[in-house]
């Protein structure tokens, strides 16, 4: 038989019945007739291998489960990122983003400061790793985003992959408001003087108090800064809603600061990964600079180790707290980002030799050294405000969430010598920690969407993002009115963060118990050469599950209670919030009833082809390449 590569020019008009040949771009599956003069060998999925012409005329064998090569099947040559780097860099980008400058510092000095660090480290090694580095093996070795990779996996799971989509497009309707919300901070602060250091705007009320000026001012129970009212009254204006029940209108600043950041995010990721690799050299890398301006200039402030103590100081008593455990599980889950599809399609453009070991234990360790990184930021300016209000940092601090970032940090810069310098850099960094994420984000959806569905939207990846972008910014109009901001902390808090831990356990059980560790491993050990040692398979097969079912447990057992501001959130608004969240996660249920349907046979017969992983009759490809393992 003659070697020749399967995009060659060299094709057969017609398939004979159970040839191997290419027709209309799809690999078919057959064997080799009589006349061939060389005979190929078989790998696991079925399909014919043409061995390298070096390879001597003896037929190979090569059994499913000890296959010695590597096939790789592209559609029309899979992209793959530019550099090493650029993979990394948007690893990193998606993992660091607002919750590690805003949540973390929050979460450590509120558990106990410095003891904290103790779950937070075993949290990390025993769970959030654990599961960081699966995702990134299973997107490196099946070459697939969060949809179509369950075909490979167990395709009863495949619902997975749907609502990985839809909790994506969630999270997109409100976190791009925040970066919104910076981006109008960004165009107020190019002045001589911040419009937040005072009381003497349109906006300001008589509560106001600027206890910053020379004059003697009192602070009372009903006294605002001026910070506070620039975010409430002016960027937010939330005095003009009275709760859910009645947002009010939309707020058309809001809606242009959002329309330059979905255009910012449409022209970064329309041409795949290629482009979007080299956007996050900046923005990947520039948050970190700044982080390091602000804490060199945090720690030359009066009061800075006042906060720096009360951040950092251990209270041993509360490792003895259930709620201790809890905080330090989900902080460490939701910094890594498992469970959103976005490692799965950011490793499935890598090469299939990289080592997506290194790379997940490198880019963890980056991720919990910046979220303690930006608490010594956070909180030597926090201290400094204490200094300056005569209160205790426990005071300036009890504020979690963008209050933290665009309330009490924004008053700080405001008040320090070159304050239009520093804002300036700041919200820079806040818009390009947001940016990273939703690139991550909405790549997954696109990733997931199009290795799906390639006969419809290969060819139309540009506009298919357009058609993403364009969803997401109808969805995020509710977030943009007057009473926006009682919708993203809805968001927030209910309608991803229940969905995504119930998504990560059952895509742990279905790889670790359906697909089995043992072919996990397998996989693994095809790409890198050796093989996951027993703490890996612990951690996968027992630890991992149980630290997620120990997270939705607690969650579920005492969901948070909101309030934002001077508003309690009413009873149906969390009957509301967990209605979103459910709306995603039925997609689970919903394909497995599908799937049952649609398979032949009795109902045991449905149920095993439905947990075995598919041997396509039908493969797209362009061409196959083979690698010696």
């Amino acid at each position: 038989m003659e070697i020749t590569s399967l995009n060659s020019q060299k094709q057969p008009s017609l398939c004979k019945d159970g040839e191997d040949c290419q027709e209309n771009g799809i690999l078919q599956k057959g064997v080799l007739t009589p006349g061939d003069k060389k005979e190929s060998g078989q790998i696991s999925n079925g399909y014919s291998v043409v061995l390298s012409p070096s390879a001597d005329d003896t037929q190979h064998s090569i059994p499913a489960a000890t296959t010695a090569l590597v096939a790789e099947v592209h559609q029309e040559e899979r992209e793959t990122w530019g550099k090493k780097m650029d993979f990394l860099l948007s690893v990193i980008g998606y993992a660091v983003d607002l919750g590690n400058v805003w949540r973390f510092p929050y979460i450590c000095y509120q558990n106990g400061g410095g003891a904290f660090l103790i779950p937070y480290t075993i949290m990390a090694i025993f769970g959030g790793i654990p599961l960081f580095y699966m995702e990134l093996a299973l997107g490196q070795y099946h070459r697939n985003g969060c949809i179509s990779v369950w075909r490979k996996i167990c395709p009863i799971f495949k619902g997975i992959g749907y609502t990985t989509c839809i909790i994506a497009l969630y999270t997109a309707f409100y976190y791009n408001t925040i970066m919104a919300w910076a981006l109008y901070y960004l165009i107020s602060s190019f002045t001589a003087q911040l419009p937040w250091t005072n009381c003497k705007n349109s906006w300001n009320t008589a509560n106001c108090t600027n206890y910053f000026s020379e004059d003697n001012i009192t602070w009372t129970l009903h006294s605002t800064s001026p910070a506070e009212e620039f975010y409430t009254r002016h960027i937010l204006q939330i005095h003009r809603s009275t709760g859910l029940q009645d947002l009010g209108s939309i707020s058309w600043q809001l809606v242009l600061c959002i329309m330059l950041i979905f255009a910012v995010i449409y022209f970064s990721i329309w041409k795949g990964v290629k482009t979007s690799g080299k956007v996050v050299w900046v923005t990947a890398t520039f948050p970190y600079i700044v982080l390091v301006v602000l804490l060199v200039r945090g720690a030359t402030l009066p009061g800075a180790w006042r906060g720096v103590l009360f951040y950092l100081k251990p209270n041993w008593q509360k490792l003895l707290e259930t709620e201790v455990w809890v905080a330090a599980a989900s902080q460490i889950f939701f910094s890594l980002g498992p469970g959103f599809g976005v490692l799965l399609a950011f490793a499935s453009y890598n090469k299939f030799n990289n080592n997506c070991y290194q790379d997940a234990l490198v880019t963890s360790a980056v991720n919990c050294m910046t979220s303690l990184l930006s608490g010594f930021v956070i909180f030597t300016v926090l201290g400094y405000m204490a200094e300056m209000r005569k209160e205790d940092v426990s005071e300036v601090a009890k504020d979690a969430g963008p209050t933290l970032l665009f309330i009490a940090y924004a008053e700080a810069i405001a008040n320090m010598p070159a304050s239009t310098f520093f804002a300036i850099i700041f919200f820079l960094m806040l818009i390009t920690l947001g940016l990273d994420s939703t690139f991550a984000g909405l790549e997954a959806v696109v990733t997931g969407v199009l290795d799906e569905f390639p006969h419809i939207w290969a060819k139309r990846r540009e506009l298919f993002v357009l058609g993403v972008v364009i969803t997401c910014f109808f969805g995020s109009l509710a977030t943009l009115t007057f009473g926006g901001a009682y919708v993203v902390k809805l968001l927030e808090e209910y309608a991803t963060g229940p969905a995504v831990l119930t998504v990560a356990l059952l895509e742990a059980i279905a790889v670790f118990w359906f697909y089995g560790i043992t072919q996990f491993c397998s996989d693994v050990k095809a790409m890198l050469g050796f093989s996951p040692g027993w703490f890996w398979r612990i951690c996968w097969v027992a630890i991992s599950p149980l630290f997620l079912l120990f997270v939705i447990c607690s969650f579920l057992m005492s969901p948070p209670q909101l309030r934002l501001f001077q508003y309690t959130y009413p009873h149906w608004s969390i009957i509301l919030g967990y209605c979103i969240g459910t709306s995603s996660f039925i997609c689970i249920p919903i394909y497995m009833t599908y799937r049952l349907i649609i398979t032949p046979g009795t109902l045991m017969e449905r149920i095993m082809k439905s947990i075995t992983p598919e041997k396509p009759r039908e493969t797209p490809c362009g061409d196959i390449h083979l690698n010696a393992a």
